[in-house]
């Protein structure tokens, strides 16, 4: 018997929008992408609400999620741009059971990754929207949750702190390009990468020529990188 082809709804969790997306198995978009505000406060209950709301009428087999926090076999265990309440809660149990089809959740920007790289060397994807998210891959093979943005990056603060969206609005563009031209020096340095890819909202912000091997990904690799979590 032949097996059927997998509609893969695809899910970006974010500190200000929650995304979705129908993709067939070759990543092909079934539907426009729907967004919706992601609510606030940012706890579990009304953000479960709006992703159920958000895809009714949308017709899947299974989910993907891509969350902005650590994630443990579906468990979310941080959550610093959404709410404290998310530490622990069963993100890929609960929506399973919501939704009614089997889920899988991973972090944002490893979702994002798995949408984007190429699959051949050090490729680290960092993302710059409400936070600032960060993912590793050597040969196409994921380390997960490396949240890099919550460590030090320069002058006592983080990554996030520096180059997250509250400080691009309070420092303005010019000063939030200078220290992303900073950072990308410094993770050439640490990471040795072959490829930086950089996505998330505020990509659109980026004034100076990057380097011959840092490029701009879509937003729309973070709603693509969904079928990479159902290959076995």
């Amino acid at each position: 018997m032949d097996r059927q082809p997998q509609r893969t709804l695809s899910i970006d969790i974010g500190g200000s929008g929650i995304k979705g997306m129908v993709l067939d198995e070759t990543g092909t978009p079934l539907n426009e992408r729907v967004r919706v505000a992601t609510p606030q406060p940012a706890t579990p209950a009304p953000v479960i609400a709006a992703i159920v709301e958000l895809v009714k009428g949308l017709e899947f087999d299974r989910v993907s999620v891509g969350f902005p926090g650590v994630v443990r076999l579906g468990i979310t265990e941080t959550a610093v741009n959404l709410h404290p309440d998310w530490v622990g809660f069963d993100l890929a149990g609960t929506l399973t059971q919501q939704l009614g089809k089997p889920t899988r959740v991973c972090n944002d920007a490893d979702m994002q990754g798995l949408g984007a790289i190429a699959g051949r060397g050090v490729e680290l994807v960092i993302t710059l929207g409400t936070g600032f998210g960060s993912a590793l891959f050597l040969d196409g093979r994921l380390v997960p949750n490396l949240e890099m943005g919550h460590h030090e990056f320069r002058k006592g603060e983080t990554y996030e702190e520096q180059l997250g969206r509250v400080a691009l609005d309070l420092q303005g563009k010019k000063k939030w390009n200078q220290r992303l031209e900073k950072a990308i020096a410094s993770l050439q340095h640490l990471f040795n990468y072959d490829c930086l890819y950089i996505g998330g909202g505020n990509t659109d912000r980026i004034t100076f020529e990057l380097p011959a091997n840092v490029k701009i990904v879509p937003n729309i690799s973070g709603i693509l990188g969904g079928i990479a979590l159902w290959r076995d």
